[in-house]
């Protein structure tokens, strides 16, 4: 039986896009043919938010009645390089609590952090979906293993755009962000040359 995780960002008692989770949470119960009665909005009222801060509201359910909570005091983690990986044999495509496909290619890689792409598509970090700066235009790649709350919310509100972004065209960027629901648009920016092997990523997918 699979379970499922949400990670909703607290910041000083206020939550951030509930109402993108609560769809997330949702599809992922019609996607094994049964009603979501778990309502996030009733849930947040429930929980108390005694401090000031930045937390990470973790939530841990299947969709057989099972959910489990906590708070988590959060801090963004800066990366100092980042390595491309071939990830054409994982799938992520709910928020499952098992990411041991994930965990293992960041394991191997010679990085703090890993780019992945598949079938020379990029896609995501093991985290994070990503947006690349060209010009004045931030990009979010069109195909992905996860489509996040932060990324489509951006989406939505026409913040960013979806391009093809290919191993072939990846140093036309200039810079990138990692962006997931703990990581708003703007955190962090990189510059394209923080990916360690750029320069053999036109070579990777063969």
């Amino acid at each position: 039986m699979s379970r499922y995780i949400e990670s909703i960002r607290i910041e000083d008692k206020k939550v951030f896009l509930l109402e993108y989770h609560q769809k997330r949470m949702d599809e992922v119960f019609r996607s094994d043919a049964r009603e979501n009665p778990f309502q996030l909005k009733e849930l947040f009222q429930k929980l108390e938010v005694d401090e000031r801060g930045l937390f990470k509201w973790r939530i841990v359910y299947d969709t057989y009645g099972f959910i489990q909570s906590q708070l988590i005091p959060y801090a963004v983690n800066i990366c100092e390089d980042f390595e491309l990986m071939d990830a054409r044999h994982v799938d992520y495509h709910f928020k499952f609590e098992d990411r041991k496909a994930l965990d293992l290619l960041k394991e191997k890689a010679n990085a703090d952090e890993v780019i992945l792409f598949k079938h020379g598509n990029i896609t995501d970090t093991s985290y994070s979906n990503l947006i690349f700066k060209k010009g004045q235009q931030w990009y979010t790649p069109k195909y992905y293993l996860l489509n996040g709350v932060m990324r489509q919310f951006l989406l939505d509100n026409n913040k960013i755009k979806e391009l093809d972004i290919h191993l072939k065209n990846l140093g036309e960027f200039s810079h990138f962000q990692l962006i997931n629901a703990m990581i708003p648009f703007g955190t962090q920016e990189y510059p394209i040359e923080k990916i360690s092997n750029l320069y053999q990523a036109k070579t990777l997918d063969i």
